[in-house]
């Protein structure tokens, strides 16, 4: 086992990897109950009940999916890097694909799967990995860098410590509320061990928080512990294959072309994002380039396309999985272990109550601390990168999207280098990014 997840060449062992899987999944355990609380509109008390998933079975797809996801990843491509169905893709399929559009749950579960298939294809054939592979390093640092900022103001969020503004848009919230009070204390004592140099700081931070959350009322104290009553599946489980065999005319208009391609674009680069902040993070990049890339990318593809056969939206790698990095995690043994749990929480549904977002907000706040780090790397004085590796870093956090970021940053990138005379350095692919992101932002954004 240490042989083939390489402990010795990462200098890991099985202590640090466990605690590291551990971090990841108490710092994304909430998508279990946020995204069954997404896909089946809860936030719309009228809507019509024939437009609503069933809650148990996309709690049951969610777990699943994150648990293939997580276990793929792992073993094949030996990453700890954990995936889930991705926060944003959720609220795009419940708000705009079914309550804007009015397309059928099931039928934007097909979208789904179709978007997944085809990443399998270009997956296989080298061009997703390809195209990671020839993003220069500098916008690859400020992708990382960009995504910390991201997690922390979601982390700020979270806890409501920064909360929406009328005037400025964003603005101070109310640090007297029992949710920002415990976030702050988890950041504190957090901080504590971090400065300390204690191993798994962000997991004991995040376990000390919902001990006092509990304690003091601001987190609820769980109805139960362990439930094997587990929902079924039934209501949601190969509904994604049904319009294929029974009503294929009905995908072939615009609005299902412009839901695959949606769930394909963001999804590609909020992936792409993801495995290079952390693999950065891990110090696991070499020489620009992303080993076994091609085996992560197919993870990803694999674990979309089950989550939209169980029945939930696009799965994807989580920014939560540098929080297990900075943990301590190295191999993909940490990924293993964040499936495994995933697997066990289905028992365990009652107890994640106590994982709240007010709770695990100081690990996104830690972590973009350690990942803004990348910015060191970037050579400043070079105005031609300067700029579009700033508005890739600024247009995440403030789009609150690491795709919309990526593409600001890429299609300023080969106007800068052109005007500097440098067109000839600048990967045709990237020229082709150009003109993909700028088709993106008149047709899809």
């Amino acid at each position: 086992m240490k042989k083939y997840f390489q402990f010795e060449e990462l200098g890991t062992n099985y202590r640090r990897e466990i605690i590291g899987g551990l971090t990841t999944f108490l710092a994304m355990a909430y998508i279990l109950v946020v995204n069954p609380l997404t896909l089946t509109l809860e936030s719309v008390p009228d809507l019509d009940d024939a437009l609503r998933m069933d809650y148990g079975a996309v709690f049951m797809a969610t777990a699943l999916a994150a648990a293939i996801g997580c276990l793929v990843m792992g073993i094949l491509a030996k990453y700890p890097i954990a995936l889930a169905p991705g926060m944003g893709l959720n609220a795009f399929f419940a708000y705009t694909v079914i309550l804007t559009y009015g397309i059928p749950w099931q039928t934007a579960l097909t979208g789904v799967l179709f978007s997944g298939l085809i990443f399998i294809l270009i997956t296989l054939t080298g061009l997703r990995e390809l195209i990671i592979n020839a993003i220069p390093a500098e916008l690859k640092y400020a992708v990382g860098a960009g995504i910390g900022l991201y997690i922390t103001f979601i982390g700020f969020q979270n806890a409501g410590i920064i909360v929406g503004n009328p005037d400025t848009l964003v603005g101070l919230g109310d640090l007297s509320a029992g949710s920002a009070l415990l976030a702050i204390f988890g950041l504190v004592v957090t901080v504590i061990f971090m400065v300390r140099g204690v191993q798994g700081g962000i997991f004991f931070g995040i376990l000390i928080a919902a001990i006092v959350g509990m304690i003091f009322g601001v987190v609820n104290l769980p109805s139960a512990i362990v439930d094997f009553n587990v929902p079924s599946m039934a209501p949601t489980f190969g509904v994604a294959l049904e319009p294929i065999f029974n009503d294929f005319g009905s995908l072939m208009n615009i609005q299902f072309l412009v839901v695959v391609l949606t769930f394909l674009f963001v999804d590609f680069f909020d992936t792409a994002g993801t495995l290079v902040a952390v693999a950065n993070q891990a110090g696991l990049m070499k020489d620009n380039k992303l080993p076994r890339a091609g085996k992560a990318l197919m993870a990803d593809s694999i674990a979309t396309v089950s989550g939209a056969i169980f029945g939930t939206s696009t799965t994807t790698s989580y920014i939560e999985s540098t929080s297990g990095v900075a943990a301590g995690a190295r191999s993909g043994f940490a990924a293993v272990v964040t499936g495994l749990l995933f697997l066990v929480s289905i028992f365990f549904y009652p107890l994640l109550e106590v994982i709240t977002s007010a709770v695990t907000a100081p690990a996104l706040i830690i972590v973009g601390v350690l990942m803004v780090s990348a910015l060191g790397k970037i050579d400043w004085t070079r105005f031609e990168i300067a700029v579009p590796a700033f508005l890739t870093m600024i247009a995440m956090p403030l789009g609150y999207s690491i795709a919309t970021g990526i593409a600001i940053g890429f299609i300023f990138y080969p106007i800068t280098m052109i005007v500097a005379g440098k067109g000839k350095q600048v990967h045709p692919i990237m020229y082709g990014l150009f003109v993909i992101f700028i088709l993106y932002f008149i047709f899809i954004a």
